[in-house]
């Protein structure tokens, strides 16, 4: 008898199977239980029938405490009522391993009390989706940029500098010397962009923000892609093809997923129309005076600022040339401005805000040392990347997507700490 996966199921119709799975929850009346089943890769039900299956087997089905792994075998059939589709009737259950008593039940918690549990609230329905989502975006990311041309580049997570010129950095001691857990692998992936033309890195960054947004984690995932030869124009369509591309591959690969967290398709679909929206700072300050914000020119945009230039746009709107001011040091001046760079944030509709933000690289190595000095960073620290200006420089440009953030808008959840398996924010460090 074949053992399978509960997401293969449709594949074995009125066929007796064997599944290891671990129960959810359960119900039953004197002569059936129904038993909710996970195994990892989806949720169903199983039925068992007193009268099929025996006392025995009966008495146990209604014993079994939740989160019990049992090997179920059965027969599967369709279920038209479920998200799933399918079912299991019960021929025999064996009890592989006993749980005690579950300290989430199927009422509802509080969410201190599912983050302090997290590495049990994982097997639950909601960041089970999530995952699942969370995985096929990444699996998605290599295919897009293999497709692409470029080549994967492992930026160190240990630096000896801030690339963002931020003070809120994690230090730690580095054989007598500081050392910084990484902000960013965007100064290395521009070192990569020269040797290798095209590359993004992929790993974790952080960030030591005393925030507590629903926006903001201290640790969190980064794509950073670098391209050689390539002006902020042609960095922005690939940004939008990418986008373009995880939403598709969503849609096209996580259904089941989507309908548990009742994230609707259709809503997704008009993410996947190109060309995105692109809106100068300087109109995106006007039509925000015009709808009553009180914003000055020269600041950066907040939380209720970016909500609303997102959904008056209603899908994801690429927002131009930001103040210099409030940039990082490296971003090309404009050339006919010199209070602006050549940079873009890409908003999120929905009210999920900036997932992207990039640039063209400035190539003057005396306007980047002197931005550098500005800024009261090191020079001894920023020698390696200045020496990118002396030996061959070429136009280049670059973007950071924030996985997290990403996840948070394509799976539609409140709050950022859901869309990484164990979150770090300012208070949490656990489990």
């Amino acid at each position: 008898m074949e053992t399978i996966n509960i997401i293969d199921a449709g594949k074995h119709v009125d066929e007796e199977v064997v599944i290891g799975a671990w129960l959810t929850n359960k119900r039953s009346s004197g002569k059936i239980a129904f038993l909710q089943l996970r195994d990892g890769t989806a949720y169903f039900q199983g039925v068992v029938v007193k009268a099929k299956v025996g006392d025995e087997i009966f008495e146990l089905a209604k014993e079994l405490k939740q989160e019990s792994s049992i090997k179920i075998t059965g027969t599967i059939h369709e279920d038209a009522r479920s998200h799933f589709g399918y079912e299991i009737e019960v021929s025999a259950i064996e009890l592989i391993g006993d749980s005690d008593e579950y300290p989430i039940t199927p009422k509802e918690h509080g969410t201190e009390f599912l983050m302090d549990n997290r590495h049990l609230y994982l097997r639950h329905q909601k960041p089970f989706a999530i995952m699942k989502i969370r995985n096929e975006i990444i699996r998605a990311t290599y295919e897009f940029f293999n497709q692409e041309g470029f080549t994967k580049l492992d930026a160190p997570i240990l630096t000896g500098s801030a690339p963002e010129g931020t003070t809120e950095l994690f230090e730690t001691d580095y054989f007598g010397q500081p050392a910084f857990l990484s902000q960013t692998g965007q100064l290395y992936a521009e070192a990569g962009a020269m040797a290798y033309g095209k590359v993004f890195t992929f790993g974790p960054t952080f960030r030591a923000e005393k925030s507590k947004t629903r926006r903001h984690l201290t640790e969190f995932w980064m794509i950073e892609p670098e391209m050689a030869w390539t002006t902020q124009e042609e960095s922005l369509e690939v940004q939008e093809r990418y986008i373009a591309f995880l939403v598709q591959n969503v849609i096209d690969h996580n259904a089941y997923e989507l309908k548990l967290l009742d994230r609707d398709i259709e809503t997704l679909r008009k993410y996947t129309q190109l060309p995105f929206p692109r809106v100068s700072y300087d109109d995106a300050v006007k039509l925000l005076q015009e709808n009553d914000f009180d914003i000055e020119w020269g600041v950066d945009f907040g939380s209720p600022e970016e909500t609303f230039l997102a959904n008056h746009f209603d899908k994801p709107v690429f927002i131009l040339n930001y103040p210099k001011a409030i940039k990082a040091f490296y971003m090309k001046r404009h050339p006919l401005r010199d209070d602006v760079v050549i940079s873009a944030d890409l908003l999120a509709p929905e009210g999920y805000g900036e997932i992207i933000g990039g640039s063209e690289r400035d190539t003057d190595y005396d306007y980047l040392k002197a931005r550098i000095e500005e800024q009261g960073l090191s020079l001894d620290e920023y020698e390696w990347y200045l020496d990118l200006r002396k030996y061959g420089s070429v136009p280049h440009s670059g973007f950071g997507l924030g996985l997290e953030r990403a996840v948070t808008w394509i799976t539609g959840i409140e709050h950022i700490r859901e869309a990484i398996p164990f979150p770090r924010t300012i208070n949490r460090l656990r489990p």
